[in-house]
Order: C-alpha cells, then structure tokens, then sequence
C-alpha cells in the first residue's frame, strides 16, 4: 500500500487555473445531478478565537473518489509569511480504504476557489464585462485574478485593500507575473464603482460593499466569508441580488452575507435562487437580463477540493512527481 504525498510547489504546478476551471465545472454540475456526496462541514474554534479546524469529507460517486479535507483558518497569519488556511487533503483507495494521496491544502483550496469563481461569472456575467474589482490583497486576490482573466477579457482592473503596503505587493505581482495593470484606488467605492465584475476577497467581519455602490449589471463573487457570524456585503447588496450559492444547504447555515440579511428580515430563503450547478445544467436561469446585478456566495464545497485533488493525483502519477512511501493499515 502505497501513498504519494504532494507539497505546495508540486500542487500549484500540477493544477493550472484553466483546467482547474474545468474540473470545477464538471464537478459543480456533477453534485447538481445527485452524483457526489455533500455533508456539511464540521469544525471547532480553537483557544481564544485563535482560529478554526475545520473537516470538510465528501464522495464523487462514479467513478468512486472520496476523502477530506482537514483545514486550520488562521487570520492571524496575514501578518506572518504564512497563508491563513493550512491543511492536507487525503484521498483514500475506493476499494480498501486506505489512503493514496497526501497533498496540500493551502494551493488546492487558493487555486479551486478562484477557479468556481470563475466558473460562476463565466455563467453569471454580462459577456462584455471586462472592468473588474478585486477587494483584497492576499492569496485569493492573486488566484482570483488569474482566475477573471481566464473567462473574461480585462480591460481593466482596480483594487482596493485596507493594507496599502500589500496592496503595492499585489499590483506589482500582478504586474509582473500576469502582465496586468492593476490600479490602486484609495477606497472601496472607488474600487467597485463601474465595475462589471466585483470579487470580494478580504477577511473583514462587516461589509466592505455597499449596494448602492454596485452598477447596475454587475456580477459580484463573494468569497471572504464563509462563517454566519461575518459578511462582506451589505444587506441593500443582498437585497438588490440574483443570488447563486455552491449549496443552498450550505449557504442555509454558514453564508453570513445571507444570513444576517435575513435575520434583518430583508430576505427570505427563497431569496436564494439555487446552486451553480444547477445554473450550469440549464435548469436555473441566473441572469435574466443586462441591468441584473448577480451575486455568487462561495462557501467552498469538499467535493471541490476532492476533484482538484483527483486531478493533481493522475498528473503526478503519469508525471513521477511527489514522495511515494508506504502508509497504511494492514491485519497483520
């Protein structure tokens, strides 16, 4: 029994934005049509709200793939050189059940979450838009804006971080590794107003977006959050919405951008539209129109990690990478 353990260099090589899409799209309209299995993820709140262990398992059903998730949030690490989520992802033999592939789970989370974004406006976006604000500064705006410039040509591009000392780190990366110019803005409002495509991408526990700020069409990725207790946009954005989420069960008890609109009484669950998948499947009408403003709250599924992971697992077998060693359970 065999295990092959893959770092984060190995991860990030093996998993390329555009075909991280694709496995994305496939999985998202595979979960939509009762092929995977979908818990919601449990977790504790470490000592003195120092951070999160979260387990987050799943299936793909056919062919069989299953594992987990184990994740540790951190925000306390944006003032260290270390990505606030840290973790593995394992996935187990479908046969016997033991584990075939160790990896990192702080690139397959920053590359799949950018990548159902980007899924989301490919579905949600007006065709022409091609003005995008990135709110944050960090890990997820990097993928993020690799991710936007996938689906959608950019002719420009603002963003916005309260950390200016990052912000300039962000644009010069952008800059360099991309070939983007990104614009530094001084505010949020000046960040989103106009836009065609807005992604949320801080760790703030209050609104950074104000509805009436939003154009008219835009679409609007809301990431950040992914806890009841924190949102990212008001609820006047909420309001104004077509709102698609990953999972509606999901969204129900962990998406604080709804949820405290709702327990303001703007909104009802009915305000939820339905899933991506459902969207992508043809069976949900996301954008009816060019003055709607669409909004998709990403919550992160573990079906998602599990299929970037089955993706990584094939490319380095086929390729020899990764630490190959002997793990697992035998009787005797």
């Amino acid at each position: 029994m065999t295990v092959r353990i893959l770092n984060q260099a190995e991860v990030t090589a093996l998993l390329p934005m555009r075909e991280c899409i694709e496995v994305m799209d496939k999985v998202l309209r595979t979960l939509s049509s009762g092929g995977a299995i979908q818990p919601l993820r449990s977790g504790i709140v470490l000592p003195e709200g120092r951070g999160v262990l979260g387990a987050m398992p799943g299936a793909v059903l056919a062919p069989l793939s299953f594992g987990l998730k184990a994740i540790v949030v951190f925000p306390g690490n944006d003032a260290s050189p270390y990505d606030s989520h840290q973790g593995l992802v394992v996935l187990f033999d479908p046969e016997h059940g033991f584990p075939i592939a160790i990896m990192d789970a702080s690139s397959v989370t920053a590359i799949r979450t950018a990548a159902v974004s980007a899924v989301a406006t490919r579905a949600l976006a007006r065709h022409d838009a091609d003005d995008l604000a990135i709110l944050g500064s960090g890990v997820q705006a990097r993928t993020h804006l690799e991710a936007m410039a996938a689906v959608r040509p950019l002719a420009r591009v603002r963003a916005w971080s309260p950390n200016r000392t990052r912000l300039e780190a962000f644009i010069d990366w952008a800059r360099k590794r991309l070939g983007i110019a990104v614009e530094g803005p001084p505010g949020p409002r000046e960040a989103v107003t106009g836009a065609a495509i807005v992604c949320t991408c801080t760790s703030s526990r209050t609104p950074v977006v104000q509805g009436g700020w939003l154009a008219d069409g835009a679409h609007v990725n809301v990431v950040g959050s992914s806890v009841p207790s924190a949102r990212e946009v008001d609820t006047a954005t909420i309001v104004r919405s077509r709102l698609v989420v990953d999972r509606v069960e999901s969204a129900l008890n962990e998406a604080g951008d709804f949820l405290i609109a709702k327990a303001e009484g703007a909104v009802s669950d009915g305000h939820i539209l339905g899933d991506l998948g459902d969207v992508l499947l043809g069976r949900l009408e996301g954008r009816t129109g060019p003055k709607d403003l669409t909004i998709f709250k990403s919550l992160g599924l573990a079906v998602e990690d599990l299929a970037a992971a089955d993706h990584v697992l094939r490319a380095a077998e086929a390729q020899g990478i990764g630490l190959v060693t002997d793990l697992g359970g035998l009787r005797d």
